[in-house]
């Protein structure tokens, strides 16, 4: 290239300026003018060269104007936005008369609906203060700076003469339906649809439905609505089948022990929920000189799915396996996930053990990984291994783990131990119950049960807990990139305010300058047996950090640990997996410097991109959920339960029924008065003086459920009922 092209392609010699030195001149321009707008056409001729340049500067206004920058107010009128005291934030979400978005602060904002402007969630608007009714911080809508996903769910609805859309995540607004670019649908479907035109209000808007799952009273056609909305992949691209096919035909062969430790000798098993079809984890123990042997055996999924292969990019992109009522949608496809790697009984497997070596106390003495392969001895069940421990198993049960009695009794040996080590360190316990959604053959949930934990569940936790601290050891200790599971100390702003909830609630706790697990530990103590411990669990609770991954040990608050990975799913979770493969060449004899250029870079993205799919499957599961147990309540609307208290809010509170089933008694429903709201422990009514509080105790009648939305609302019983 000749000197003459280069200096014209730098467009410094013919008076260009560039979007950047623009971007500079319009903020330094509009600064020295206050609070005044100044007419775009007089800021563009104050920045402008006499010579070309306008579309730079068009492109740097349009940056600052979609960032929050710069506002155009009255007639193309500039200003900056700071000024006017106007800020960039996001919807995050809509009720029928409200909206709330967030800044980029993180500061929450109340948005009454008529100052929505048709934002929707996802959005990026311009935000400006509006005087506060509530005390906390309210805004108006003053300019929508881009917009969010156009896709969205809802149902049809049939009102004056027509059909509408009720979407699902937005104001309650009817929107208008172009019948001419929607498929076929029928009033009461829940669908798919896309905006196609966006009004001033949320009810201008105009959609086309995309997609429709069925009826919006069934579970199962809004569980899919709930799938398509969040992404989730249902489907495996063909390439990746035919991997899968491929490995699933080879089998796993006798020359395939070759370098690895044979241990189809030891008396290994899986023990896992009776519906379990994916096998990921088997366990032994052993007696030893100084205390026990704990193996723990996963299945090597690293050896099969091999890193930048299909299979692999597409287990980065799912992240991890989602549960929801009776189905789940696989990281892995069947041939791997239930078949090849999942270690079934009496079937050859390819895995990496971890051995370890703990003494009487459960303290970790050594630890050893090696490549392995085994043969599972039975599946166990946990119901059926609970009975054992109890010593209440049948002829049946005994004969089918006769040859596991033995280690059986050993691990329970080693759990308690296990446990009360845990104990000593402070680890707080805090209480959690899963649901167990029953569906019939007809895809209906027919009941709701809280998902029991024996004496099993807590064995297979512990030894798997401790693989996992052994698994991040031995990251920590060779400082090598790894992928660790960390729960962070609960920030300072949390801590704060469960202090002051529990001096609202009466309830005592020890003072400290960082909080730390012990603390945690204390606090839940003190108030296990009491009337107050329902009340305590869920402030504390409600405190945490959210776990999640990262390259950095940061440690484990929850389980009072320095070192924590995930190890002993690989099938199911990417950072399992992540880290085998880096174990694995770690047992190679790859050295550091080797170790820190391969996977560097790979362990940050694996740990990135599975926070944020586990994010993603958390919420599909807990949405899908909420919609099962409302089909489940449509069948006892009227009937009287006894609840718990699970949650106050300035517009009533949730009651949680000994099922787990969780519904909201509005403040409207509450005996007319005056309430006072104590965040968030009690909802207070003033001259009366009856409170609700949190973990208190209600009686509570089903009024009305909502299958589409997931939503089930409660009234107070009447006395004289």
């Amino acid at each position: 290239m000749s000197d003459k092209n280069k200096k014209k392609n730098t467009g410094k010699d013919n008076g260009q300026i560039s979007v950047e030195k623009y971007r500079n001149m319009i903020v330094t321009f509009l600064n020295t003018n206050n609070k005044r707008l100044v007419p775009v056409a007089d800021l563009e001729t104050k920045c402008r060269t006499k010579k070309s340049g306008r579309e730079n500067f068009l492109a740097a206004f349009d940056q600052l104007r979609t960032e929050g920058v710069v506002t155009v107010r009255k007639g193309m009128k500039a200003a900056l936005c700071s000024r006017l005291g106007f800020q960039p934030a996001e919807i995050t979400r809509l009720s029928r008369t409200f909206g709330f978005a967030v800044t980029d602060d993180g500061t929450e904002y109340f948005v009454p609906g008529k100052c929505m402007l048709g934002a929707m969630p996802g959005d990026r608007v311009l935000l400006s203060d509006i005087a506060s009714r509530s005390g906390e911080p309210e805004g108006e809508v003053i300019d929508i700076l881009s917009f969010g996903s156009n896709i969205l769910t809802g149902k049809i609805e049939y009102e004056d003469g027509s059909l509408w859309l009720v979407p699902d995540i937005a104001s309650r607004n009817h929107m208008i339906i172009d019948r001419s670019q929607s498929v076929s649908f029928n009033e009461g479907d829940k669908v798919l649809a896309e905006i196609i035109y966006r009004g001033r209000r949320h009810a201008e808007h105009k959609v086309r439905i995309t997609s429709v799952f069925g009826s919006s009273e069934l579970a199962a056609s809004c569980a899919g609505s709930v799938l398509a909305i969040h992404g989730a992949p249902e489907e495996f691209p063909d390439e990746v089948l035919r991997e899968a096919q491929k490995i699933a035909e080879g089998g796993v062969q006798e020359f395939s022990f070759n370098n690895r430790e044979d241990l189809r000798g030891l008396d290994i098993f899986t023990i896992d929920g009776a519906e379990s079809k994916d096998l990921d984890d088997a366990v032994s123990v052993q007696a030893s000189d100084n205390g026990f042997i704990l193996g723990v055996h996963i299945a090597d999924v690293s050896h099969y799915v091999k890193g930048n292969s299909a299979l692999d990019k597409e287990a980065l992109r799912r992240g991890t396996s989602i549960y929801y009522a009776d189905k789940v949608i696989p990281m892995l496809p069947k041939e791997l996930s239930n078949g090849i790697c999942s270690l079934n009984p009496n079937e050859d497997r390819l895995t990496l053990s971890c051995f370890i070596e703990l003494d009487s106390s459960g303290d970790m003495l050594s630890y050893r990984f090696c490549k392995s392969g085994i043969r599972s001895r039975v599946k166990g069940v946990y119901s059926e291994v609970n009975q054992i421990i109890d010593g209440a198993a049948d002829d049946d049960i005994k004969q089918k783990y006769s040859c596991v009695m033995n280690e059986i009794q050993l691990m329970n040996r080693l759990a308690d131990i296990l446990v009360a080590k845990r104990k000593k360190r402070r680890a707080p316990e805090l209480e959690t119950t899963e649901s167990k959604l029953i569906i019939n053959e007809n895809g209906v949930c027919c009941d709701v049960l809280p998902r029991e934990r024996g004496k099993a569940e807590r064995m297979i936790e512990e030894f798997m807990l401790t693989a996992n601290e052994a698994a991040a050891k031995l990251a920590r200790d060779k400082n090598i990139p790894f992928v660790y599971r960390v729960h962070e100390t609960p920030p300072e702003e949390k801590t704060a305010a469960l202090c002051e909830m529990l001096t609202k609630a009466g309830i005592s706790y020890p003072h400290f300058q960082e909080f730390k697990p012990a603390h945690a530990f204390e606090i839940i103590e003190n108030a296990r047996g009491t009337d107050k411990f329902q009340a305590v669990n869920m402030m504390v609770l409600r405190s945490m950090s959210k776990a999640k991954y990262s390259e950095e040990p940061l440690g484990h608050f929850g389980l009072a640990l320095e070192d924590y990975a995930h190890f002993t799913s690989p099938i199911r979770r990417y950072p399992d997996l992540a880290i085998h493969r880096i174990i694995t060449d770690v047992l190679a004899g790859y050295d550091k410097n080797w170790l820190t250029k391969r996977y560097s870079d790979f362990a940050a993205k694996a740990a990135e991109s599975s926070s944020n799919a586990e994010l993603r499957a958390i919420t599909i599961e807990r949405e899908c959920e909420d919609i099962y147990k409302a089909e489940y309540m449509k069948q006892h609307i009227g009937e009287s339960f006894a609840a718990r208290i699970s949650g106050i809010t300035e517009f009533g509170f949730y009651a949680e029924l000994p099922n787990t089933v969780e519904g909201l008694v509005h403040i409207r429903t509450l005996p007319e008065g005056e309430y006072d709201y104590s965040e968030p422990v009690a909802l207070t009514e003033k001259f009366s003086g009856v409170s609700y509080v949190l973990g208190g105790e209600v009686n509570v009648v089903c009024a009305a459920v909502n299958v589409s939305e997931g939503t089930i609302d409660f009234v107070l019983e009447d006395d004289e009922d």
